[in-house]
């Protein structure tokens, strides 16, 4: 199989590309990277292809594959305003759907986020809940969307706050429903990358009580 993978340098997206350099049911992959820099290593089944997301070549022959694992994402804190976070996580993510789809790749996996609501009144949570919208507008025949929690890995930024609750929500670990303990990124990668080779047809979402 043939992945494309968008996000690889995230906390998610880098323990993706390292199941799926291990994986010997992946042929190739295609990383989308928007640095030079990126610190990816190269590797036999790797393509590195530096893009700009807001000018993506829409006939680029690496288009060209089985299924699109989509790991964007950014912060408020690193995004500093609403307007850049929107971009990072809806309008990316939608335009490499949306060209991925007119080339008839026919999975996609998407990391989104738990409380993913259009209606949320927290302006992560809706912006989430848009992007799952309008990708499952594109009728990818199938389409995954992963649904995480509190996410537990080493990160390449701190997040002190994020990571005093994860650490309160291990201690209480055996008592706390599953819905509410912290999910691994390696879980997340394993469950993206088994969704995007077993393809089943509609719309599955998995959820944090699935990832724990």
């Amino acid at each position: 199989m043939k992945l494309l993978l968008v996000g690889a340098t995230g906390l998610v997206g880098r323990h993706v590309l390292k199941s799926a350099l291990n994986d010997p049911r992946i042929s190739n992959i295609v990383v989308l990277t928007r640095s030079a820099s990126s610190a990816i290593d190269a590797h036999h089944k790797l393509d590195i292809i530096q893009i700009n997301f807001d000018d993506l070549p829409q006939s680029a022959h690496w288009w060209n594959v089985d299924s699109v694992i989509c790991t964007l994402g950014t912060t408020m804190k690193k995004a500093k305003t609403k307007t850049q976070f929107r971009l990072v996580d809806y309008d990316y993510p939608l335009v490499v759907a949306t060209i991925a789809r007119q080339h008839k790749v026919s999975s996609f996996v998407l990391n989104s986020s738990m409380g993913a609501n259009v209606s949320s009144r927290l302006f992560h949570n809706q912006v989430k809940g848009d992007i799952e919208a309008a990708i499952t507008k594109l009728d990818y025949p199938s389409l995954t969307i992963v649904r995480p929690g509190l996410i537990d890995g080493t990160r390449n930024e701190k997040r002190l706050g994020e990571q005093i609750m994860i650490n309160f929500i291990k201690v209480f670990a055996g008592i706390l429903p599953k819905s509410m303990q912290v999910n691994p990124a390696r879980n997340i990668a394993h469950l993206m990358i088994e969704a995007a080779l077993l393809q089943q047809q509609g719309i599955e979402f998995i959820r944090s009580q699935q990832l724990t």
